[in-house]
């Protein structure tokens, strides 16, 4: 219990958008369940479903690539909102609209996810200060991860129970009243942040990005590896299922990385705290080419379990420090486009996971595990090696033993 004491002295603002991510991610299951509902319901073929499921990835990516920019300059907790409301909406109508203007809807909705992914992520970053966010990232993740683990199982009660229609609905009323959450929790003048930084003559992104030559290779690290670390949802099922291992094996893999990350992330945020940021993400990196590695020999169910087991302790390990470090490396006028950056390249994989695992996989599947370990392990070594780079280092923050910045009485921080 002592471990998990720490979250009582996270600040309030961070609680708040932990559960608000929660309640959010419970409905948020129609991207679970859209390829069947396009090839099913809509009577779709494979190949025009699948284009419209990946322009929906295109804009989920591109979302997150471009909310930081306009939070730094309207506002994050404006952006969330506006997101928010803009996804909700278009999820809503979704099951009503004809095939042709899906191809519009569904990645501006998608769109306007990743903003609000990228809003969240910059609001946690502002709420904290630098050296002591690694725990506050920890519980947002918490948050998200846990409403994973209820929200699939709940989409396919309401798919059999009612329609496929019903998730698309009940996502998209989820989303507004998600919005209305934030409105109420997250008021628009309470506290310094409520303002978007504008500095005429500050530097530009660029430059700032020069100035931490380490930021960009972890950027371009977290890119490589997002596309090797989401074959287990693309190629994995496949190779499985080529080897004898049915959805249930695979369902159950998927289960060990969920309650691993429920049971182990927070503990792990907080006990690492006090180490060398780079240090944990490469080393995390390094553990997730290890997992694909394992498969090298075989298919059989122990090394699959192995593997598992080794992904979900990289994972563990770099996503929220990697998350926190950006964060601490940002200046303050271009937090939201450092949290973009970071947003955009860890979720790139979802878009190019499966075309390019795929193409590997059916030409040459005896190729795809090594060229996964390689790229992991190449992507953790140049993490580590950026660690002698120029101002790689986060500064000498003491850790966080209290809220980070004075919160009025039933107010809270925004962006």
């Amino acid at each position: 219990m002592k471990v998990f004491g720490f979250v009582r002295d996270v600040p309030r603002t961070v609680r708040l958008l932990a559960l608000g991510s929660f309640l959010n991610g419970v409905v948020s299951f129609t991207f679970v369940y859209l390829f069947v509902y396009l090839t099913g319901p809509r009577g779709l073929g494979v190949p025009q479903a699948g284009v419209i499921a990946g322009i929906g990835g295109i804009g989920l990516v591109a979302g997150n690539f471009t909310g930081g920019w306009f939070g730094d300059r309207y506002g994050h907790r404006r952006m969330l909102l506006t997101g928010a409301l803009v996804s909700g909406a278009a999820l809503a109508v979704l099951p009503v609209l004809p095939v042709a203007a899906m191809y519009g809807a569904l990645p501006l909705a998608q769109y306007a996810a990743g903003v609000v992914r990228a809003a969240n992520a910059a609001l946690v970053a502002v709420s904290v200060p630098e050296g002591s966010r690694r725990q506050s990232f920890a519980l947002v993740r918490a948050g998200s991860n846990a409403a994973f683990a209820v929200g699939p199982p709940l989409g396919a009660l309401i798919a059999a129970r009612f329609s496929y229609d019903w998730l698309f609905v009940a996502d998209g009323l989820g989303t507004l009243l998600f919005a209305g959450y934030a409105a109420a929790v997250l008021p628009a003048h309470g506290t310094a942040h409520s303002r978007p930084v504008r500095d005429p003559g500050a530097p530009g992104l660029l430059r700032e990005l020069r100035a931490r030559p380490a930021v960009p290779v972890l950027l371009a690290a977290i890119l490589c590896v997002d596309l090797v670390y989401r074959q287990q949802y693309s190629t994995l099922p496949v190779f499985l299922a080529e080897h004898g291992h049915g959805a249930q094996f695979y369902g159950w893999l998927l289960s060990i990385n969920g309650g691993l990350i429920l049971l182990l992330e927070l503990p792990a945020a907080h006990a690492l705290r006090r180490r060398a940021p780079l240090g944990i993400v490469g080393t995390g990196l390094l553990l997730v080419g290890l997992g694909y590695a394992v498969l090298i020999p075989g298919a059989g169910a122990l090394f699959a379990v192995t593997m598992m087991a080794s992904l979900t302790a990289g994972e563990i390990l770099y996503k929220t420090t990697a998350t926190a470090y950006v964060a601490d490396q940002a200046p303050a006028h271009a937090q939201g486009r450092f949290q973009s950056l970071y947003a955009g390249a860890s979720i790139s994989g979802q878009v190019l996971a499966p075309p390019l695992g795929g193409a590997l996989y059916a030409h040459a599947p005896g190729l795809l595990w090594p060229v996964c370990a390689v790229l992991a392990c190449a992507a953790g070594a140049a993490v580590l090696a950026a660690r002698r780079l120029r101002g790689a280092g986060t500064p000498s923050v003491p850790v966080c033993e209290g809220p980070a910045v004075p919160v009025p009485e039933r107010r809270t921080q925004s962006g």
